[in-house]
């Protein structure tokens, strides 16, 4: 059984002085840096970096040829690491990111990003319909305040409340700390 790392959305309008600035980009991004490191050393072949590109200049960020689309430093794909562009929340949508995991014979994903609330909690959702066993590294995914009429929601427990309910049926959901951990366990157990 294979599994493939999916990186959605770590792009620069996300994180300070971008179009849609979110809580703490930073450290959910550092912690999907470690997932990716980990990837590189053990499962090269399998990473997946998706890019989203608004096609609706109405969304006012990921437009086309500006800096706030471009994928984030601490995220950089190698040039060997594939890129799937989308238009829409959920990655598998009108994309090639479903074959491509097919073609390689992954069953299993582990899914890092941003945002919570809205990308990862469509891709997780596609991802388990479309039949993939799912992880989600929840420190290493961010999201923001939410309001609806004059409630806000704070960042915090936006994202919280999001991966609570995609944890058991949808997504093993687990932190940077515990993957790292169960996968040098795993690693060790089969030397």
């Amino acid at each position: 059984m294979s599994t493939a790392l999916i990186i959605v959305d770590i792009q620069n309008d996300y994180f300070s002085n971008g179009k849609m600035e979110l809580s703490n980009p930073e450290k959910a991004a550092a912690n999907a840096a470690k997932a990716l490191e980990w990837f590189r050393q053990n499962n090269k072949d399998n990473i997946f970096h998706v890019q989203h590109i608004a096609s609706d200049p109405g969304l006012g960020f990921f437009l086309p040829n500006t800096d706030g689309v471009k994928l984030n430093e601490a995220v950089l794909p190698l040039e060997h690491e594939s890129i799937i562009i989308k238009h829409f929340p959920n990655s598998f949508l009108k994309t090639e990111l479903e074959s491509k995991l097919k073609e390689k014979g992954v069953t299993k994903l582990v899914i890092v990003g941003m945002m919570t609330h809205m990308c990862i909690d469509a891709t997780v959702r596609a991802a388990v319909d479309l039949g993939f066993e799912t992880t989600l590294i929840e420190d290493a995914c961010a999201t923001r305040d939410l309001s609806y009429k004059d409630k806000v929601v704070p960042a915090e427990q936006v994202h919280y409340t999001f991966v609570s309910a995609l944890n058991g049926i949808y997504a093993n959901v687990i932190s940077t700390e515990d993957f790292l951990q169960k996968k040098t366990n795993t690693t060790l157990q089969n030397q």
